[in-house]
């Protein structure tokens, strides 16, 4: 098959396909074969690869719709594969030989062999991808494209892992430099990678790989092919795509992309929510620059540190010293806002008279700076209780607030109290910041939305208390952001829709995911 014919069958993603044995791995393949036509079979995951290939072939026959990428990586280079570089070019050519269209050799097995070699894996009609992989760190693309091109694949492959957002712009600038002179697939592996994933189509990536399901990634940071799809809509990105992302640490069980992309797509508008992952505040300011960035919804620990680095706030974030909503105008330059103040104040308005009413927020960061100021600026009597109590004082000061200590909780009575902290956060320990008998208050308010239900909001519940939970907080600042950023109105209803949908759906995986265990 031609290249120009082979570029015209293959799509923008290639759904990675895993098995245990030859009938799981097909299975697998038919079940991804209805939505994604690009295939890449992982022959290095079955223990016999070459028993596998008969049933491959019929696959294929029977799957003329199908374009296919046989790999049979090694261990050295990353695989699972445990035979020798004669092994693995066997499975290849096998596999060549069973209909697949493309083969992945690795860059170290195509230098250590002989061209003949090369040559006869190349005569079995198969397209030639050479690939390369660095697991450490990104360095020296434009090495690697020289080191590969004498081989003269269909397909140049470069793989490397982001350490720091600023990766992704390397790949990015790498992928835009060599577009003209070769079919490239450029990806960053890694958490901090999945900006390349998304955004390298646009530089001139040929096409991106994805894992077939959650839970079967063959790399670190890969995303399922459903997600690539449906949450961050690869196929649409253009020249004229703006991006927006969610900053911060961490970020990887953020429900921001999902909720803004929906409103993008709700509201069509061309634009992209990513999660970038980061502590470092330079790191994202390059990227910003870069990219470019148009907006960012800022969360911990780099509310309060951004606000130098910002050309302009609202009244309300220079207030607080802290801000979570950022927008790069046309000339580069930032300015801040604040959503996290009235998404706090308006659902606890709606329950009580927060003039007069005691309160205790749990925390001093940015969240709690936000609830401090904005409940002291509705007269509320404010009380604040962190670990640190250099952190609790120097809030109090600043917002003529009142700090406590814990000792004084189970005798004290409050209206409301208010979790800030990140204690309760999926992943993020110790997973309750109180014990029941300190719970002495009419309202709790969790501002951790994910899980909904949170330790501290099931035993709020468990002591029939009211509770407030972090959803309702998440979506209101959530939609104000998506309104500076875009000037329309924010889809609500529809962006509470798909977080609570999203949360139960976790929920009842974590739940079945913990039912054997108990067994």
């Amino acid at each position: 098959m031609s290249p120009a014919i082979l570029r015209s069958r293959i799509g923008r993603i290639c759904v990675a396909i895993i098995g245990s044995t030859p009938e799981e791995m097909l299975a697998k393949a038919e079940e991804a074969a209805r939505e994604n036509h690009f295939l890449e079979f992982r022959l290095d995951y079955l223990p016999k690869p070459l028993l596998a290939l008969p049933k491959l072939q019929t696959f294929l026959c029977e799957r003329g719709d199908v374009t296919a990428v046989a790999t049979c990586r090694r261990v050295e280079g990353g695989g699972k594969f445990k035979g020798s570089m004669a092994s693995e070019l066997e499975v290849l050519e096998k596999a060549a030989e069973a209909g697949c269209h493309l083969v992945d050799l690795e860059i170290e097995t195509a230098e250590a062999i002989k061209h003949a070699q090369i040559d006869k894996l190349r005569s079995r009609g198969a397209a030639l991808l050479i690939s390369y992989h660095d697991f450490h760190t990104t360095k020296d693309l434009d090495k690697v494209f020289e080191r590969i091109r004498p081989f003269e694949p269909e397909f140049i492959k470069v793989v490397s892992t982001a350490k720091h957002l600023a990766d992704n712009v390397a790949m990015m600038r790498f992928l835009e430099r060599v577009r003209d002179l070769a079919s490239v697939v450029g990806i960053c592996m890694g958490d901090q990678g999945l900006i390349s994933r998304v955004l390298g189509l646009r530089a001139g990536s040929v096409f991106t790989f994805a894992a077939a399901t959650v839970g079967e990634e063959t790399g670190p940071g890969q995303i399922a092919a459903r997600t690539l799809e449906d949450v961050f809509r690869v196929d649409q990105i253009d020249a004229a795509t703006k991006v927006y992302g969610v900053v911060g640490n961490p970020i990887k069980h953020s429900l921001s992309p999902l909720m803004q992309n929906t409103a993008f797509r709700r509201e069509t508008v061309n634009a992209v929510f990513l999660p970038l992952q980061t502590t470092k505040l330079t790191d994202l300011l390059t990227l910003v620059r870069e990219v470019p960035i148009s907006g960012l919804a800022v969360t911990m620990p780099l509310k309060e540190e951004i606000l130098p680095h910002l050309e302009r706030t609202d009244p309300l974030s220079e207030k607080i010293g802290a801000c979570n909503t950022v927008v790069r105008s046309q000339d580069g330059k930032l300015y801040g806002f604040n959503t996290d103040v009235a998404a706090i104040v308006r659902p606890l308005e709606r329950r009580l008279q927060l003039k007069g009413a005691k309160v205790l927020v749990l925390g001093a960061g940015g969240a709690a700076r936000a609830a401090v100021f904005g409940l002291k600026d509705k007269g509320a009597d404010v009380y604040i209780l962190n670990r640190t109590p250099e952190a609790a004082q120097k809030l109090a000061r600043q917002a003529k607030a009142k700090t406590f200590k814990r000792e004084l909780l189970a005798k004290t009575a409050f209206d409301v109290i208010i979790n800030a902290t990140p204690s309760g956060m999926h992943g993020v320990k110790p997973a309750s910041v109180l014990n029941a008998d300190e719970l002495n208050t009419r309202l709790v308010f969790d501002l951790v939305y994910n899980p909904i239900d949170t330790p501290l909001i099931r035993m709020a519940r468990e002591k029939g208390l009211p509770v407030i939970t972090g959803v309702e907080m998440f979506v209101h600042q959530g939609a104000r952001q998506f309104e500076i950023w875009t000037g329309k109105p924010a889809p609500e209803e529809e962006m509470l829709r798909v977080v609570v949908h999203a949360l139960r759906q976790q929920a009842e995986a974590s739940k079945a995911a913990e039912a054997p265990a108990k067994k």
